[in-house]
């Protein structure tokens, strides 16, 4: 049976019947009410996709029926049937915001359609405005926190660019705020009054992350069973910020490279193409420069990105912020009347100094999430923090395998590892506490030729090198 439920109120038995008999076929679940009275009770009891109303009938006409589903929940169409045809009376039933005006002597074909139709109209209603709410939550703004030199360069450079219309190209590691400076920019954009939208490309397989970027017809493919619009068409007006581009596959490399040029997209399945009024931020947490060479992206591609580039320098690199960031996410989990805002220790202070949050900001704000709810006092300990800063900041007095001769890749492997390792390779644990899809880790681990075994070697060659520098 479907899950569509159609509530049909007619005093007509007959009539009620045949409804019942049509539609049934149609594999809907139909629900009959022989009086408007009846119908509404039901309907404040009970979910229903569409209201098929009679309009003359005794007590509760049709009209009144209308008006209360609408006060009810207005984005259930309702569908007004007669057996005589009044031009004013359809005016009316327009205006009071029926779905259709339907004779009662149409044809079984044209019955079902507009079901079909009305049903295919809520869902959109409904989408929109989960889209909308999606939207309106994802422009909730949150600060940037820093007061260094380098986050005062990123500022700087996030005042010049915001006003102008050019694609932005973010680099950073993972966790080091890439959303939050592009949420930003569009703040201080004039499009700011447009949507801010964003996707993750690293989270979505090929096919669901095309449909999701440029939309789809319908039956265009299976599960497609009505039109949908693409994130760019829905941020129209706006900023569409595309996180881990770096991700993408070819195909969708090539799509990409037509909307920067061509201010269009085409619709999974369609032939027209639309044109897009949207601002393009991209972020990306790999070597791009290194991908374009070795042919896992498209040069012309990342020379449309690359347009204005914005570094975002990783936590390690700018510890003098800490303190103000173990301010702001200390207000943030907690602080009440009857429970003030908790404190470091100088031992857990000096452990996240002493750390080099290979996580960056995502990381700190993670374990001072976890040193919140450990400890029940006032005071947060050493000892409330993850196991990794503490054994981080014991090896610190001694010697530590160095790091400052890696490249970027090199150290995400290290770090990818490392984590694995704690985790005794859990990857949906590790990709977690890394602050990354499972499905992105898996890519990565993938791309890095990385195994179980791989992780003991790593793991044993950093206990021989430490011991050597001992």
């Amino acid at each position: 049976m479907a899950d569509e439920r159609i509530l049909v109120v007619e005093d007509e038995e007959g009539m009620r019947e045949f409804l019942k008999i049509l539609l049934g076929k149609e594999r809907y679940e139909v629900v009959a009410a022989d009086c408007g009275e009846k119908a509404i009770e039901r309907f404040k009891e009970e979910n229903f996709h569409v209201v098929i109303t009679d309009i003359k009938m005794p007590g509760m006409n049709g009209m009144e029926v209308l008006t209360a589903i609408r006060q009810m929940d207005p984005s259930v169409p309702v569908i007004l049937m007669t057996g005589h045809a009044s031009m004013d009376t359809a005016i009316e039933a327009v205006n009071k915001g029926a779905f259709a005006y339907l004779l009662k002597q149409a044809r079984n074909d044209e019955i079902k359609q507009l079901v079909r139709k009305a049903i295919e109209m809520r869902s959109l209603r409904n989408e929109n405005r989960r889209l909308k709410q999606e939207i309106k939550k994802n422009q909730i703004k949150r600060p940037i926190i820093g007061k260094s030199e380098r986050i005062r360069q990123v500022f700087a450079l996030v005042d010049k660019v915001a006003d102008t219309d050019s694609t932005i190209l973010i680099f950073g590691e993972s966790g080091t705020g890439k959303e939050l400076v592009a949420r930003e920019i569009h703040h201080r954009s004039d499009r700011v009054k447009g949507p801010f939208v964003s996707i993750n490309c690293g989270a979505l397989p090929e096919a669901l992350l095309e449909s999701e970027l440029f939309g789809h017809v319908r039956g265009s493919f299976t599960g497609a069973v009505r039109d949908k619009d693409g994130m760019f068409t829905v941020a129209k007006g706006g900023t569409f910020f595309l996180d881990e581009v770096g991700e993408t596959t070819p195909a969708i490399q090539v799509k990409l490279l037509r909307v920067l040029q061509e201010r269009e997209v085409i619709p999974v399945g369609a032939t027209k193409a639309i044109k897009v009024d949207v601002r393009l931020i991209a972020a990306t947490n790999s070597d791009l420069e290194n991908a374009v060479e070795t042919g896992r992206f498209r040069a012309d591609l990342f020379y449309r990105l690359n347009v204005i580039p914005i570094h975002l320098p990783p936590l390690r690199q700018r510890k003098d912020d800490i303190p103000l960031l173990v301010e702001h996410f200390l207000k943030g989990h907690g602080g009440t009347a009857d429970k003030p805002v908790k404190t470091l220790s100088a031992e857990a202070f000096d452990t996240l100094m002493r750390y080099d949050w290979p996580g960056n900001v995502r990381e700190l704000e993670n374990a001072l999430e976890r040193g919140v709810i450990l400890q029940e006092g006032r005071v947060i300990t050493a000892e409330d923090l993850p196991e990794r800063l503490r054994r981080s900041r014991t090896q610190s007095r001694g010697s530590v395998v160095s790091t400052s001769n890696l490249t970027l890749e090199e150290l995400e492997k290290e770090y990818l590892l490392k984590v694995l390792d704690e985790t005794g390779w859990h990857k949906k644990r590790a990709a977690s506490i890394l602050g990354i899809n499972a499905s992105t880790l898996y890519r990565k681990l993938q791309r890095y030729r990385c195994d179980k075994a791989d992780g003991q070697d790593n793991f044993d060659r950093q206990l021989v090198e430490s011991a050597k520098s001992d």
